[in-house]
């Protein structure tokens, strides 16, 4: 099963080849991975997908908190949560198809950032199941030249926040 865990750890040089070598040694595959700081400068947050049973999962959070650069983790999948992820896409567009790519893009959310004549450059913001359609639909009425994804990003619905304890 397809899991989102939330890492917060110390923004400290070799972090996060730390949290990556554990994925490594134990043999499971990161998905994605996004990194940014916190609004605490010294805290960064990892969004990182991997699949694996729940009890693979239990073990992967109990062997982060291990970590010593690790603040918390958290399976963001046990719980209610909103999931986006952000796509760039660059396409080759027919003359003739120009308004119905951007009709198509506007009428799904997506916005055009460059209508250049050679090639247009689109984004999306949505779920994966919505970027996997979004870029098949597009493939369909034009040239794919380049498709540049985020990766997921999670943030729990409860009132509490995944937040350093102090």
């Amino acid at each position: 099963m397809r899991h989102i865990i939330a890492i917060l750890l110390q923004n400290e040089a070799g972090a996060l080849s730390r949290v990556a070598g554990l994925f490594s040694t134990r043999g499971y595959n990161i998905e994605c991975l996004s990194v940014a700081p916190t609004d605490d400068p010294t805290v960064s947050r990892i969004t990182l997908v991997t699949t694996g049973s729940d009890a693979v999962i239990q073990q992967i959070l109990n062997q982060l908190n291990k970590l010593v650069d690790v603040v918390s983790a958290e399976d963001m999948t046990l719980g209610e949560h909103l999931e986006r992820e952000l796509v760039l896409l660059k396409l080759k567009v027919r003359p003739e198809q120009t308004d119905v790519v951007r009709g198509y893009v506007v009428r799904t959310g997506g916005r055009v950032l460059d209508p250049a004549t050679d090639c247009f450059i689109v984004e999306l913001t949505a779920s994966e199941p919505e970027v996997n359609a979004f870029i098949g639909d597009l493939a369909r009425q034009a040239t794919l030249l380049e498709v540049v994804r985020s990766g997921a990003l999670g943030i729990g619905r409860s009132g509490r926040g995944l937040r350093v304890v102090r």
